[in-house]
């Protein structure tokens, strides 16, 4: 009788580590799709030209046109509608936050060193850029890990030459 208690518990300890690893594959998983489409956005982003200062031969991000891209390129890779609440087949299942959304232009002289203590963030930047930083939430498939959320980070330069 004990020995069939023994594989009870065996079996129930198997499962349970089963389960927990997998959730902690998803969680991977999940945080990779967000870099991915933050990277993406950020990229989209710095690329927004400001035609009217090109004109002048000035190499400036457009503010507008590049909050525009990054959210637009967030709600496409993310599958979120307007106001960052995920979809039905999305890869979340809560809001996906933009933390921080910060154009560095020619106001500052490059290279130059941007900084954000609050999230712990440092990035050096050659030329002009876009900081991006999101918050997202992972949804647990099993109760065995506590919550999991990250502040993902990421920064683009405008790559014209």
């Amino acid at each position: 009788m004990y020995k069939l208690m023994l594989i009870v518990l065996m079996m129930t300890v198997w499962v349970s580590v089963h389960f927990l690893q997998t959730d902690e594959e998803m969680a991977m998983k999940l945080l990779y799709q967000g870099k991915h489409a933050l990277n993406r956005a950020a990229h989209a982003a710095s690329q927004q030209l400001d035609s009217e200062a090109l004109a002048e031969g000035i190499l400036r991000i457009d503010p507008d046109a590049a909050e525009t891209a990054a959210a637009s390129y967030l709600q496409a890779n993310l599958q979120l509608d307007a106001d960052g609440n995920p979809l039905p087949y999305s890869p979340v299942r809560e809001r996906v936050n933009v933390l921080v959304f910060e154009i560095i232009n020619n106001d500052h002289t490059f290279p130059y060193t941007y900084r954000n203590d609050q999230y712990d963030y440092e990035a050096t930047l050659q030329k002009p850029g876009v900081v991006l930083i999101i918050h997202v939430v992972y949804p647990r498939a099993f109760t065995l890990l506590g919550p999991i959320e990250w502040d993902i980070k990421g920064v683009s330069e405008l790559t014209v030459r």
